[in-house]
C-alpha cells in the first residue's frame, strides 16, 4: 500500500546544472531539458543522464545509474549489496518506499559470531559469515517491473559496457582501493581485478570485469530468476560456503525485496517523504526535523555555537531512540506514531537546554513520561515531476573481502549491521533486542533516501553515505537548503557536525570554526575533529529550475589523504 500525495499533473522543464565532484577532472557537468541525475561517480550519473534524455522516467534513470554504480564503484555498493529507493510518481499523486536491504540467512546464529566466550568482531565483518543475502538485484528489477517505461537491456547496456569493455579508474574508487590494498592482495579474487599489475592502478586507468559483464547480461536477458535461483545463485551459495559462511541456496531463492508504506511528515510547511523501518534514516530525520520545526534557525549563526548545539542535542535524542526500539518491522513493532509526533518533538524541545549537554541516560523516549562506509546515493528527477532518492551499500568497503569468482560480484558484511555485539558495530552503533540478530530478519540501516514537496512539486531529493554519518549529513543539508536558502552546491559542502548519542562524541568537520568548537566544549561536549560527516547527494528545484551537487567531500578525500 501507498500514501496518496497531492501533486500536480503538468509536466515542468528543468534546467540542469550537475556537479558531481570526486571525478578524474575537477568536475563535471551536464546541462539537459529531460531531468537530473546526481550521483558521486560521473560515469553512472552520465549513464541515469543518458536514460532521461531517450525519453526514460526517473525510474529507468534510477536503475540504469544503481547497475552502473555496481561496475565503477563496487567499494561501496552493487549486486552483492542491498538499500533503499523512495519513489515519487506524480502521475498517480503516490510515493512508494522500497526496501531491498540484505537478510540474515536462515542459519544465522548470534553463537556463530563468539569464540570460547567472547564475541569476535572480524567475524561479521570479513569472510562468509559477515554475508547476508544481496537485495540489490531484486530491489532494482522490482522497481523496473512496477515503473520502468524503456527495455530493461537498454537501462542495464552501460554497466554492461564499462563490465565488458572497462572503464576509467575514478579518485574515490582508487583511493578505496588504495586504503585496502593490504587486505586485497591477500585475496587472489579481489585482486586480480582491482590490483591488476600487484598495485594500486593509476587514476584513469581502464578497469574491466568481464565476468561482472556476463553477470549483467544474465539478469537484463533472464531477470531474477538467474540471480536467485540460477548460475548465479549457485556461484555465490558455493563462494560464501568455501569461505565458511551459512548463506545457501534456499536463502537467495527465498529472498523478496519489500514495498512498505514511506513515513510522510511536515517541516516549514513542506511535505517530507522518508524510508521507514529497517531503515532508521527516515524516522531519525523527521523526529529531528520535529525538534527543530519549532526553532527560527534562520534567526542564528549558521554553525556557531547555538546552531550546533540544538543541533547536537537534536541528534542525541535520534539516536538514543533508535538504539532503543527500531528494528525490522516485520519482527518489531516500534513506535513509530510517537516518536515522529508533534507532542514527543515537543518534548524533546523543552529538554534541550541551550547552554548545556546531559549524560546518555537523560536521552530518549525511555524518559517520555507522558503516556567508516562503504555506500553510495544518488538522486533523481525527471520532466514529468516524477523523483527517486535511492541509497545501496555492500556496507563498508567491499564489503565482506569476497568476490565470487565466477560472477564478478563483491558480497556485503551487513550481518555487523546486527546488535551482535555489546561494543557496537564497525561505526560504533549500539543496540537492543529491537536489532537482534535472527534468521531471515533484516538489519538495522542509517540510509535516509528523503525526497521533500513544497506545495505540488518536489523541492528537494537528498541522501548521503557513510553509516550513522547519513542521517545527521543529510539533516544539515535539508537545512541548509530550507532554512538557510544556500545554493545546492554550498549546501552539500557546507562543514558538518555528527553525534549519535553513543559513544558521547561530538564529532566535528575540520572547517568548523574553533570558536564553535569552543563554544561547544563549553557546554560539556566531547568535541572530536574528523575530516569528513558523510557523503552527500542533493537535488534542488526552484521554480522548475534544477541544480544538483555531488559531495566535494569524497573527491577531496581520495586526492588528499
Amino acid at each position: 500500500m501507498t500514501r496518496r500525495l497531492f501533486i500536480a499533473r503538468s509536466f515542468f522543464t528543468l534546467i540542469v546544472f550537475v556537479s558531481a565532484l570526486g571525478a578524474p577532472q575537477a568536475g563535471f557537468a551536464q546541462r539537459a531539458a529531460s531531468g537530473l541525475v546526481v550521483s558521486d561517480s560521473p560515469l553512472a550519473t552520465k549513464a541515469g543522464m543518458e536514460i532521461l534524455e531517450r525519453g526514460g522516467n526517473a525510474v529507468d534513470a534510477a536503475i540504469a545509474t544503481a547497475f552502473a554504480l555496481s561496475v565503477v564503484d563496487q567499494a561501496s555498493s552493487g549486486l552483492g549489496g542491498g538499500g533503499f529507493m523512495v519513489i515519487y510518481d506524480a502521475k498517480e499523486r503516490r510515493a512508494h518506499a522500497l526496501d531491498f536491504r540484505e537478510t540474515a540467512p536462515e542459519a544465522a546464529r548470534k553463537e556463530l559470531y563468539i569464540k570460547d566466550g567472547k564475541p569476535v568482531p572480524a567475524l561479521s565483518l570479513t569472510g562468509g559469515l559477515a554475508v547476508a543475502v544481496p537485495g540489490e538485484v531484486a530491489g532494482l528489477l522490482a522497481a523496473f517491473k512496477r515503473f520502468g517505461n524503456l527495455p530493461l537491456q537498454a537501462l542495464m547496456a552501460p554497466a554492461i559496457s564499462f563490465a565488458t569493455e572497462g572503464f576509467p579508474l575514478e579518485a574515490a574508487l582508487r583511493f578505496a582501493i588504495d586504503r585496502q590494498q593490504a587486505t586485497i592482495k591477500k585475496i587472489p579474487d579481489l585482486a586480480r581485478v582491482f590490483l591488476p599489475k600487484d598495485q594500486v592502478p593509476a587514476e584513469s586507468e581502464l578497469i574491466r570485469q568481464p565476468e561482472l559483464g556476463e553477470t549483467l547480461k544474465a539478469i537484463a536477458s533472464q531477470g531474477t530468476d538467474v540471480f536467485y535461483q540460477g548460475w548465479i545463485a549457485q556461484a555465490i551459495a558455493d563462494t560464501v560456503k568455501k569461505e565458511g559462511g551459512i548463506l545457501t541456496l534456499d536463502d537467495l531463492k527465498n529472498y523478496k525485496a519489500v514495498w512498505r508504506e514511506p513515513l510522510i511528515g511536515q517541516y516549514r510547511k513542506r511535505t517530507v517523504i522518508a524510508m521507514p523501518p529497517p531503515s532508521s534514516g527516515g524516522i531519525a530525520l523527521l523526529q529531528m526535523l520535529n525538534v527543530l520545526d519549532g526553532h527560527a534557525l534562520k534567526k542564528l549563526r549558521h554553525n556557531e555555537g547555538t546552531y550546533l548545539q540544538l543541533l547536537a542535542e537534536a541528534m542525541k535524542h535520534a539516536f538514543a531512540d533508535r538504539a532503543h526500539y527500531l528494528g525490522d518491522p516485520d519482527f518489531v513493532k516500534a513506535p513509530l506514531a510517537m516518536l515522529t509526533s508533534k507532542d514527543y518533538a515537543a518534548w524533546i524541545r523543552r529538554r534541550i537546554s541551550p547552554v548545556k549537554t546531559q549524560p546518555p541516560k537523560f536521552y530518549g523516549l525511555v524518559n517520555f513520561k507522558a503516556e567508516q562506509g562503504g555506500t553510495t546515493h544518488f538522486s533523481v528527477v525527471d520532466r514529468f515531476g516524477n523523483a527517486v532518492a535511492c541509497t545501496q551499500s555492500v556496507n563498508t568497503r567491499f564489503g565482506a573481502k569476497v568476490m565470487v569468482p565466477k560472477a564478478g560480484i563483491v558480497l556485503n558484511n551487513t550481518m555487523d549491521d546486527f546488535a551482535i555485539h555489546p561494543s557496537g558495530n564497525v561505526y560504533g552503533l549500539v543496540g537492543n533486542e529491537a536489532n537482534a540478530l535472527q534468521p531471515k530478519k533484516r538489519p538495522l540501516s542509517s540510509m535516509a533516501p528523503t525526497i521533500i514537496l513544497q506545495g505540488e512539486r518536489p523541492e528537494v531529493v537528498v541522501g548521503g553515505a557513510g553509516g550513522p554519518r547519513i542521517i545527521s549529513a543529510t539533516l544539515q543539508t535539508i537545512l541548509n537548503l530550507i532554512d538557510f536558502q544556500m545554493p545546492v552546491k554550498e549546501a552539500v559542502g557546507s562543514p558538518r557536525i555528527h553525534h549519535q548519542w553513543m559513544p558521547d562524541n561530538l564529532v566535528a568537520e575540520a572547517d568548523i570554526s574553533a570558536e564553535a568548537k569552543r563554544s561547544l566544549e563549553r557546554r560539556g561536549h566531547s568535541v572530536r575533529e574528523r575530516g569528513v560527516a558523510g557523503v552527500v547527494q542533493a537535488i534542488m528545484v526552484k521554480q522548475g529550475k534544477a541544480s544538483g551537487a555531488a559531495d566535494p567531500r569524497k573527491g577531496e578525500r581520495a586526492r588528499t589523504e
